[in-house]
């Protein structure tokens, strides 16, 4: 049977256009590709800028001090002082959640000092009330829970798992921070807040450190304790979200929902609290949409909107009032101060979250403006900061942008660990 030449040549040209289109799509996939890694990678520097930024005035909740204690606004890095004008560090429980006068009277041992921060105990137990939260620390130094986070992630990047939302992922997170915390001199910083002393103060009865164990151990406690008539209030904070950010982060490329269940399925077994997980799920997806390129602005708006926080009529005046004002004047920071206070200073996941969206929002194409304003909102900025700053630095890696070298330079505790988690994600 004789070949046809013409069907012949559109037989190849079909072939070689399929070709073309393939290749298309490949370079297609890999620039995506790329895309998502830079996001990821000023995701990472984003969150430990902005908590390192905030540390020497975490829980400032009169600003004036802010003024006062350096001398103007928070403009770089800079060593916390040793007092703290509204510290309570002496009245906060050293043998678990909370404070000392709501402990339940059962003699529990002191959780500060023989179990997690070993040398740290005197300054609980200082006399007067105005020790500083992170003391000691020096500028570009992280607060506890980044330093933690940056431990997640190493574990995450040492486990080369498949899907880190599977239950092997938690447990070798899990196994990893007991060491860190339990082993002395891992780190300097002086406070752990409720969620690490409630943890430890359970985990030390039965003591668990292989990650089978120990994942074995945080889920029983949390089906014990998210059935509890009054679950501890003081787990219902923001700080759960820094070491579920490496979860997000290694979720990028993979679809949103399994994101969000890697961070939620993590979170859970820290803060087990009835009403985490929405907030939990609320952020995951606004970090995971802005990894993959989604518009901050628009996500942060949404959220704003949500039944979940019902914060957008509340932002509107403020969001109104301060483009009236010239970008980077005292003016207009004074207005995200305002809203601030308005929306959620204190710890309490769903005013701090609201807090955390109004300034993405304002600050969405800004990453070194919105982290400097954070700081400088006071109250708890360092985990507010954290989440921000992932999503501040995710969206920059979208828009040209990035943080700024010098920040990057000088973050003392976390730039090599972060250089190290990169070159191992890679």
């Amino acid at each position: 049977m004789s070949t046809n030449p013409f069907m012949t040549m559109l037989v190849l040209i079909q072939a070689a256009e399929s070709t073309v289109h393939l290749q298309k799509e490949d370079n297609s996939t890999i620039l995506e590709m790329t895309q998502v890694r830079r996001s990821v990678q000023e995701a990472l520097w984003g969150m430990c800028a902005a908590d390192a930024m905030s540390m020497p005035v975490h829980w400032y909740y009169n600003i004036d001090d802010i003024k006062r204690d350096f001398g103007g606004w928070i403009t770089g890095f800079y060593t916390p002082k040793n007092q703290h004008p509204s510290s309570i560090l002496t009245l906060s429980n050293s043998a678990g959640s909370g404070r000392t006068a709501w402990s339940s009277g059962d003699n529990r041992p002191h959780v500060v000092g023989n179990i997690i921060l070993h040398d740290k105990l005197k300054f609980w137990k200082a006399s007067g009330k105005s020790v500083h939260y992170h003391q000691g620390l020096q500028a570009g130094e992280n607060t506890l829970n980044a330093i933690c986070s940056l431990r997640v992630a190493q574990a995450l990047a040492v486990g080369k798992f498949a899907n880190v939302a599977e239950p092997a992922a938690r447990g070798a997170v899990l196994a990893d921070y007991i060491c860190f915390m339990t082993t002395p001199g891992t780190h300097g910083d002086t406070y752990a807040e409720s969620f690490h002393r409630a943890f430890f103060s359970d985990w030390q009865d039965q003591s668990p450190t292989s990650s089978s164990r120990v994942l074995e151990f945080a889920e029983q406690r949390y089906k014990r304790k998210i059935k509890m008539s009054i679950p501890d209030s003081q787990l219902d904070a923001i700080g759960c979200l820094p070491m579920a950010i490496p979860f997000l982060l290694f979720s990028a490329t993979s679809n949103e929902d399994q994101a969000v269940c890697a961070a939620v399925e993590f979170v859970r077994l820290t803060h087990p609290h009835p009403k985490v997980e929405k907030y939990v799920s609320l952020y995951a997806r606004a970090l995971h949409a802005t990894l993959n390129g989604a518009c901050l602005k628009e996500l942060a708006e949404a959220a704003l909107q949500s039944p979940t926080l019902n914060a957008w009529e509340t932002s509107k005046p403020y969001i109104e009032k301060a483009v009236r004002f010239p970008v980077s004047s005292e003016e207009r920071l004074k207005v995200h101060q305002n809203a601030v206070e308005m929306l959620g200073l204190a710890c309490y996941t769903k005013g701090a979250l609201s807090s955390m969206f109004y300034l993405a929002h304002q600050f969405h194409d800004d990453p070194c403006g919105g982290v400097l304003a954070n700081t400088n909102c006071g109250g708890e900025n360092c985990n507010r900061g954290a989440a921000l700053g992932a999503l501040l630095g995710a969206r920059a890696g979208y828009t040209d942008g990035s943080i700024p070298q010098v920040w990057k330079d000088g973050l003392l505790n976390a730039a090599e660990p972060i250089k190290e988690i990169l070159k191992q994600m890679h």
